[in-house]
């Protein structure tokens, strides 16, 4: 099982879980979680122990987003298609990909894990460009990769192995 698996099963993305994630809502409103938490850790010095109540409720947000929306009615958006092809990426262990689709989400893991240690630095030492910077370099990785995402998504489900995307339960309505 890849870590991308076990990180989906600890968010609970297991069965619906990815389909109602996949709901743009849930997309478009994780994207800002980095820029604040980042304000949230900043704002220690104005508000001090009592900064832990927006820290805890961004960390909670974090926690409950993927699971707070309901099925999309249609996976056609970027961000639904983003995230249906990171299904595909998570089993990439037990279901080969493409070869174009093997090597850019490593990377752009790998350049969204480089503005990491720049925004952690920054808010150490309250240096407010260092963590602009850190912010821009990490979140410019990871919707990268999210776009790379559905291009994977885009091109698996073209080739035909559509039956790695989760099924919608029956309960759901069909989409428009």
């Amino acid at each position: 099982m890849t870590m991308d698996a076990r990180l989906a099963k600890a968010f609970g993305l297991e069965g619906d879980g990815w389909q109602r994630h996949a709901n743009p809502w849930s997309v478009y409103t994780r994207i800002p979680i980095p820029p604040m938490l980042a304000a949230a850790i900043w704002s220690r010095t104005r508000f001090g122990w009592g900064s832990l109540v927006p820290v805890g409720l961004v960390c909670a947000w974090t926690a409950i987003n993927p699971r707070a929306f309901p099925p999309p009615r249609s996976l056609d958006s970027w961000a639904s298609k983003g995230v249906l092809g990171e299904t595909y990426w998570a089993k990439r262990n037990e279901v080969p990909l493409p070869a174009p689709h093997r090597v850019a989400p490593h990377v752009l893991a790998a350049v969204s894990a480089l503005g990491v240690p720049f925004i952690a630095r920054g808010l150490v030492v309250r240096n407010g460009w260092m963590v602009l910077f850190g912010l821009a370099v990490q979140m410019a990785g990871k919707v990268w990769f999210i776009d790379r995402m559905a291009i994977l998504y885009d091109d698996v489900a073209a080739a035909g192995a559509a039956d790695l995307t989760p099924a919608p339960r029956e309960s759901d309505p069909p989409p428009r």
